[in-house]
């Protein structure tokens, strides 16, 4: 009914145009003292035919309407229905020469997209040459200034990583591999590569196999699990971590650090968004957890936060989302 109202509206001018010509036909009879009927019956064919006319028009309008509300899903894709009218012809071409425009700068954008990806791949398979032999040179002695600078040779790596996460993120060439898998492998390889963080911040870990299988890619869930204990290290100064399964199909990651303010912990997960602790710590980037949020996302697990100031923070994992996906 909607679609017939507007339709009326936007015919209102032609309607009444129809109607003052009637009344003239009428009035001139009048006028003349012919019979009033010899002027209504015509009218009243002219009328019934207008109207059969008008029912054919609304026809051809609402398959135009329906065409054009379909190609808004793909605007770029789409051409709009054949013109009958100057204006409508002008609209189109209009139209078909804004797509011309958008596929030329999209063209363009994609170039300079995939120029900049193969630089920053390139950039940091190299970087991860001299990485590789600092590392080498730094553990032929075991000093506390060596361990310091292995500490931050592993952070060198996870934002060199975070870098090649960002820019393959929303690529068109992301690889996902799903398939049913243990959880408790992937935690214990990315436990082992902060252990020595663990010893030198003297921080009590705590580790209960979750024997939990997930239906998951295991290279970005790594991603995730390392950015999430590579927070709890990094604003746990002391006390402890620990990783269990609080209920069936999920993952838990708590630490007893400074916790996080209850202003921002609605934004945790916002872009660039780094809130009170990230101000304090000049080094933040505000994309560790924007990065997981994205990721938890395509792999369709849940991901929440609970914190408080001074006590610590709990972050949740929710694998059985995906088999309500299935469902």
């Amino acid at each position: 009914m909607s679609l017939l109202f507007a339709y009326l509206e936007s015919r209102k001018k032609r309607l009444l145009v129809c109607l003052f010509f009637a009344g003239i036909y009428v009035v001139t009879f009048l006028l003349y003292h012919l019979p009033v009927l010899a002027a209504i019956y015509p009218a009243a064919i002219c009328g019934l035919f207008g109207f059969l006319l008008l029912l054919l028009d609304f026809r051809e309008e609402r398959k135009k309407h329906k065409l054009l509300e379909a190609g808004k899903s793909v605007p770029l894709l789409f051409l709009p229905p054949a013109a009958e009218y100057i204006c409508e012809k002008d609209y189109r071409e209009l139209v078909e020469l804004l797509q011309q425009e958008a596929f030329r700068i999209s063209g363009e954008w994609k170039q300079k997209y995939d120029s900049m990806m193969e630089y920053y791949t390139v950039w940091a398979h190299q970087i991860k040459t001299p990485i590789a032999s600092l590392r080498l040179a730094l553990q032929k002695e075991d000093s506390a200034e060596s361990r310091r600078l292995l500490y931050e040779l592993r952070r060198i790596e996870g934002y060199v990583e975070m870098v090649l996460v960002f820019l393959r993120l929303d690529s068109d060439s992301t690889d996902y591999v799903f398939r049913e898998q243990a959880l408790d492998p992937m935690l214990r390889q990315t436990v082992r590569r902060f252990a020595p963080d663990f010893i030198a911040k003297k921080l009590q870990f705590t580790y209960e196999p979750v024997g939990v299988r997930a239906v998951t890619d295991e290279k970005w869930l790594c991603f995730v699990l390392e950015q999430l204990l590579s927070n709890a290290l990094k604003y746990t100064r002391q006390g402890s971590i620990r990783i269990y399964s609080p209920k069936e199909k999920q993952l838990c990651i708590e630490d007893t650090g400074i916790g996080i303010a209850p202003e921002d912990l609605p934004r945790i997960f916002e872009r660039g968004f780094t809130g009170g602790n990230g101000r304090a710590d000049k080094q933040a980037s505000g994309l560790g957890l924007y990065l997981c949020r994205q990721i938890c996302n395509r792999l369709h697990i849940g991901l929440s936060a609970e914190s408080e100031v001074n006590v610590g923070t709990k972050i949740v994992l929710d694998f059985s989302q995906y088999e309500g996906r299935k469902e």
